[in-house]
């Protein structure tokens, strides 16, 4: 194998053991505690399809250049910024937003093509499915 080979097959396997290392860390699949063997699957299944939406989080605030400054918006922060956007049922029994989308949100949701416009359209969507 020739210097190049090595180099590539040694950084996929780091990249491979660090997406191992955030389904244990972040995830908490350091152990999969289910009994049958279709719940274990199913948990794995999962933990998978969790593991790719963070990297697609991670990857959105990168390109962004969100993510250069340490810890200003790590994924799991910007994951509890967003779920400060939270429709509440007012009065007169209509989803509204309680708070302003903050700048920071605003940030973020660029990161995914958003903006202010789009959180508002699902708030009344969402408060006209509720309605019925």
């Amino acid at each position: 194998m020739d210097a190049k080979d090595a180099i590539n097959l040694y950084k996929s396997r780091d990249v491979s053991e660090k997406v191992f290392q955030a389904d244990k860390s972040y995830l908490g699949n350091h152990c999969l505690r289910v009994a049958p063997e279709e719940a274990a699957s199913n948990k794995i299944f999962i933990g998978f399809l969790a593991l790719i939406i963070r990297c697609r989080i991670y990857i959105a605030l990168k390109e962004k250049e969100l993510a250069k400054k340490p810890n200003y918006l790590t994924v799991p922060a910007a994951i509890r910024e967003l779920e400060k956007i939270e429709p509440t049922r007012q009065l007169d029994k209509v989803y509204r937003l309680d708070h302003a989308v903050t700048k920071t949100q605003k940030v973020i949701l660029s990161a995914f093509g958003m903006d202010w416009n789009h959180v508002k359209y699902r708030v009344e969507n969402i408060s006209k499915i509720l309605k019925i």
